[in-house]
């Protein structure tokens, strides 16, 4: 008979295999979800037209980058759904297997030269069916971690999932600055924009298939799910009662968080190319600096509000964000300094203050929702705010007609962080929830 010493053991073994699993697939979502921004950027130029002017050539970049985005709520969808009916492993599996493949294919993919205009409708396409595929992965095994985790540590817990963020941004950094030194970057001939690009997508997709390895190897099932017997109707029930009004809260928290956080990592590279003048290179180097900072910063963001509790921190850092966050970053603009350690200086400073919050997003939203609709729940509430940022270029497009074109972000920026305050003051303090005793109080309808 299994004692209780052994019973302790093997749930302390999941939860140690959930926390990193849950790390690992959050870390090859995000390395898939900025290979279009940092490893292409330099070999656009294979996918697009060379008679394009640079507005246009940055709406077809935005429009890369937002095809896997826009892709992430339906992803939540399916996914969540299925995880919170018949459990988060195999949802994670399936979601990771098929991302990794097709990162693979988009690595395979031919350019302008030879098919024209459809080789970017081809990328563009392929990045929303990734964009699916990534949207389960964090919807599914962020659940089962947090579900493992005990409620004095989900804090730390959290933050360190969402280290897999800027880690996996420092790492597709690292390995563009290394190709571009094998390959280097010019012209369409030029070795990189021919071959080189490559490379990141197949590390890439490599990682995400080694990653269900793994997962299918080591992770168990949550056991809260277990419990819970799963079943149910995830998605009406999210948008029933109180899980509804968790879900805008959620929905409003959220757009800020994309918005601002689309005002640093998609945003700010190109302007480090334009108004810096910054080389590749450089401008690799400077992205590995500010987001390893970044990722200490999730883990101390995410601790600290474990003490102060969630919603005040959230508030207080969308005020922090919003004024010194576009401060910083209107100086910048205003200076355009050109030597390379002043650009490091600031870049890592904006980046502290704007994207640090973002340790909590995990922890977070998980204690917003109950067992039943918790996959559902998570996934949707991050995915789907992910749709009206997106189109950031298009924002800045509009914008353009008041004002410089590089200025047009600072507005993005201010409204972002006004998102984060507010959405964080309609929701209720949620460090101290428990999620098996939540699991048994009457449901509230309205």
């Amino acid at each position: 008979m299994t004692t209780t010493a052994q019973a302790t053991d093997e749930h302390e073994r999941n939860r140690k295999h959930a926390q990193r699993g849950a790390f690992y697939g959050f870390y090859v979502d995000m390395f898939d979800i900025y290979l279009p921004i940092i490893a292409l950027a330099p070999a656009i130029g294979y996918f697009i037209s060379p008679d394009l002017d640079a507005s246009t050539t940055a709406v077809i970049t935005g429009m890369i980058f937002a095809a896997t985005l826009v892709g992430r709520p339906l992803g939540a969808l399916i996914f969540g759904r299925y995880a919170d009916m018949h459990g988060r492993k195999n949802a994670t599996v399936i979601a990771v297997a098929g991302f990794g493949i097709l990162t693979i294919v988009v690595g395979l993919l031919p350019g302008y030269q030879t098919w024209g205009i459809g080789s970017v409708v081809a990328f563009v396409l392929l990045r929303f069916v990734i964009g699916i595929f990534v949207g389960g992965e964090y919807t599914a095994a962020s659940p089962l971690a947090m579900e493992y985790s005990p409620k004095e540590k989900r804090g730390l817990n959290g933050g360190l999932i969402m280290t897999g963020f800027p880690l996996a941004y420092v790492s597709v950094a690292v390995i563009t600055f290394v190709m571009l030194q094998i390959a280097p970057a010019g012209d369409i001939d030029s070795p990189y924009v021919q071959w080189g690009w490559r490379i990141p997508f197949f590390i890439g997709g490599a990682m995400a298939l080694a990653f269900v390895a793994y997962y299918l190897k080591s992770v168990r099932e949550s056991e809260l799910f277990e419990g819970s017997g799963g079943g149910g109707t995830p998605v009406k029930d999210l948008f029933t009662g109180e899980n509804r009004k968790s879900f805008i809260q959620v929905f409003v928290l959220m757009t800020g968080f994309w918005l601002s956080l689309n005002c640093v990592t998609a945003i700010l590279p190109g302007l480090l190319r334009t108004e810096s003048n910054l080389t590749p290179t450089q401008t690799s180097v400077t992205l590995i600096v500010a987001y390893l900072v970044v990722a200490v910063m999730y883990v101390v963001c995410a601790v600290v509000s474990q003490r102060t509790g969630r919603r005040p921190f959230l508030m207080v850092w969308g005020g922090i964000a919003g004024i010194g966050g576009t401060a910083l970053y209107a100086l910048y603009l205003a200076t355009k300094p050109q030597n390379l350690f002043v650009v490091i200086i600031m870049v890592t400073l904006i980046a502290v203050l704007v994207v640090s919050v973002w340790g909590l997003t995990t922890v977070y939203i998980n204690e917003r929702f109950r067992t039943g609709v918790r996959a559902t729940g998570f996934g949707l509430g991050y995915s789907l705010a992910v749709v009206i940022p997106s189109f950031y270029a298009f924002y800045q497009s509009g914008l353009s007609s008041f004002m410089p074109f590089e200025w047009t972000v600072l507005p993005l920026l201010v409204i972002g962080c006004a998102f984060i305050t507010v959405g964080a003051a309609m929701g209720p303090e949620t460090k101290d929830v428990d999620f098996a005793a939540a699991d048994k109080e009457p449901a509230l309808e309205h």
